[in-house]
C-alpha cells in the first residue's frame, strides 16, 4: 500500500517544514514495525519549494491471517486461501489507516514540540493514493471528500488495460488537493474515510471505535452531509455502535449551534423511562416472515441461496425444526464473515452437522442444490442484471427443483416512504433494478408457469394502502404433474 503527501513552500516557509510536522527527517528513510507488517517513510523529494513524504506499508499476509481470530475456519473450505490471495497488500484500506495513526500520531493530533507554531498553519497539500477500493465508485469518493474542501480526482482503474471491454474495477486512483489545509485535518480525514470507502475493517470493531471516530471526526463529521453513511460503514454497520455515535454527534452539533459545551446540553435533558417500543427492523421482519413460511411448508432441509453474511442461516439454526441448513454465496468474503458470525469453529458437533456453507454461483446448475425441501432467495434477484435472471431461474426452479421456493425483493413503490432515500434512487448501490408489485407478480407468475409451480404473494413489513409493503415475497410451491398440466 502506498500514499504520498506533497506540499509546496517559499524561502520564508520552506516545504521541508513537512518533516517537522510528521516528526520524520527528510534525509532519512525510516521503517516502523506494525502488527501487520512494516511501514516505511521516505521522501522522494525534499527542498524549500516542494516536499513529498511517502508512506509504504508492506503487509505480512501470514501475520494478517494469524491475527484474524479464526477467519477462514469452519464451513467455508476455500476461505483460508482467500485470506492470502486478496487485495490487502496492495489497496489502501483500514490497514493503511491504522498505519497512518501509528506512524504519524503526533501529526494527526496537531502536536510539534520542535516548532509548536507549525501544526495550526494551513498549507497547500496534495495527497495521492494509487489504489483505493471504492464501494460506491468515484461518485461516492467525491461525495465524501468534496464537502471537506478537497478538489477530488478519482479515476477508475480498469480491470485489464488489454481488455477494455471488461470495464472498470472497484478501485480508483485518488488525488486530493487543497490550497489551504492543516496536515492534522488531512490525516484525520484519511484515517476515517479510507476504511469507509473500503467498507471493511481488518479487526473486530468494539465500543472504543466510537471514541476513535469522534476524535478523528472532530470539527468536520457532525456537519458532513454523508455523516450517517460514514458512521455506519466506519463501525462495520453495527447498529448499536452506530446509534451511539449518531446520538453523540447530534449532541456536538446542538452544542455548536447553541455555543455551549456538550456536557451542558447532555445534562439539560432529564432522564426518562423509555416506554415506547422501537419498531422492529425490516431485516428482522423479513427473516421472521421467511421462517414462518418455511415452517408452514413443512420444510426441514433448507437452502439459503445468496446467504451473504449468514443472518438468515443464524436465525434458522435456532429452530430445531430445520434439520439441515445450507448457505450458498459467490463471495468468499461474505462466507468468511458468515462463518465467524455462526462461530462454526467453536460449534458443537451435533449443531455443526446441521449447517454447511458453500461457495457457488446461481448462474450455473449445481448438483449440490438438489434434493432439498425449500430454497430461499432473500434480497438476491435485484443484485443481478436482468439478462442473467433466466440462468438463475433455471438453476433454482429447473435443476434444483425444491418443493418450496421463497423469493423476497424490495417494492420500489414503497421507496417514497423512506425519508432518507433521494427521489429516483434505489435502496442499495448494487441493486440493478427494483420492481413494482405488478412487475414482481408478472415475473413470478411467468416463472411458476414455466417450471410447474403455484404462487402466493405475501407482504413483508407494514402494508401501506397506497404503495404496499416495503418488501414483497413470493411463495412458490411445486405442483404435481397433473396439477401443472391443469394449470
Amino acid at each position: 500500500m502506498f500514499l504520498t503527501i506533497t506540499t509546496t513552500g517559499t524561502p520564508e516557509r520552506p516545504a521541508t517544514d513537512l518533516g517537522f510536522l510528521l516528526h520524520k527527517h527528510p534525509e532519512k528513510a525510516q521503517a516502523f514495525s506494525t502488527s501487520y507488517g512494516t511501514a516505511h517513510v521516505l521522501y522522494p523529494e525534499a527542498d524549500a519549494e516542494r516536499c513529498t513524504a511517502a508512506l509504504l506499508l508492506e503487509v505480512d499476509a501470514v501475520a494478517l491471517v494469524r491475527r484474524g481470530k479464526g477467519k477462514g475456519r469452519g464451513g467455508a473450505p476455500d476461505a483460508a486461501l482467500a485470506q492470502y490471495v486478496n487485495d490487502r497488500p496492495y489497496a489502501a484500506s483500514s490497514l493503511l489507516a491504522v498505519a497512518l495513526s501509528g506512524v504519524f500520531s503526533s501529526a494527526m493530533k496537531g502536536v510539534c514540540n520542535a516548532r509548536p507554531e507549525l501544526p495550526a498553519a494551513a498549507r497547500p497539500l496534495r495527497i495521492e493514493v494509487p489504489a483505493l477500493p471504492a464501494h460506491g465508485g468515484p461518485g461516492l469518493v467525491r461525495r465524501l471528500f468534496e464537502p471537506l474542501g478537497w478538489t477530488v480526482t478519482a479515476e477508475p482503474v480498469p480491470l485489464d488495460t488489454e481488455f477494455p471491454q471488461w470495464g472498470d474495477s472497484r478501485y480508483v486512483r485518488l488525488e486530493l488537493e487543497s490550497a489551504d489545509r492543516t496536515l492534522a485535518e488531512a490525516l484525520r480525514h484519511l484515517y476515517v474515510l479510507l476504511p469507509v470507502l473500503d467498507d471493511a475493517k481488518h479487526y473486530w470493531v468494539s465500543s472504543d471505535e466510537v471514541d476513535k471516530l469522534l476524535r478523528a471526526g472532530e470539527g468536520w463529521l457532525p456537519g458532513h452531509p454523508e455523516q450517517q453513511l460514514i458512521t455506519s460503514r466506519y463501525l462495520s454497520r453495527r447498529w448499536s455502535l452506530t446509534r451511539q455515535a449518531t446520538e453523540r454527534l447530534e449532541l456536538v452539533r446542538l452544542a455548536e449551534a447553541d455555543d455551549s459545551e456538550v456536557e451542558e446540553i447532555d445534562n439539560a435533558v432529564e432522564a426518562e423511562t423509555e416506554t415506547e417500543e422501537r419498531p422492529t427492523p425490516l431485516a428482522v421482519q423479513r427473516r421472521e416472515a421467511i421462517t414462518a413460511a418455511l415452517k408452514a411448508s413443512g420444510a426441514a432441509r433448507v437452502l439459503d441461496l445468496g446467504c451473504g453474511q449468514g443472518q438468515l442461516v443464524q436465525t434458522l439454526l435456532k429452530d430445531p425444526a430445520f434439520t439441515e441448513i445450507v448457505g450458498l454465496d459467490v463471495s468468499m468474503r461474505a462466507l468468511t464473515i458468515a462463518s465467524r458470525r455462526l462461530k462454526l469453529d467453536r460449534m458443537g458437533e451435533r449443531q455443526a452437522a446441521r449447517v454447511k456453507l458453500l461457495q457457488g454461483s446461481l448462474a450455473y446448475t449445481d448438483h449440490r442444490l438438489k434434493g432439498y425441501d425449500a430454497a430461499v432467495l432473500s434480497e438476491v434477484i435485484e443484485h443481478l442484471d436482468l439478462p442473467r435472471l433466466p440462468a438463475l431461474e433455471y438453476t433454482v426452479f429447473g435443476a434444483a427443483r425444491p418443493r418450496t421456493v421463497l423469493v423476497t425483493t424490495p417494492n420500489v413503490e414503497y421507496n417514497v416512504r423512506w425519508e432518507s432515500l433521494p427521489a429516483g434512487h434505489v435502496r442499495h448501490g448494487d441493486h440493478r433494478f427494483e420492481w413494482t408489485r405488478a412487475q414482481f407478480r408478472a415475473w413470478a407468475e411467468a416463472v411458476a408457469e414455466r417450471y410447474g409451480y403455484g404462487t402466493e404473494f405475501v407482504p413483508v413489513g407494514p402494508d401501506d394502502p397506497e404503495v404496499g409493503p416495503p418488501t414483497q415475497m413470493a411463495v412458490f410451491t411445486l405442483t404435481t404433474p397433473k396439477e401443472a398440466k391443469a394449470a
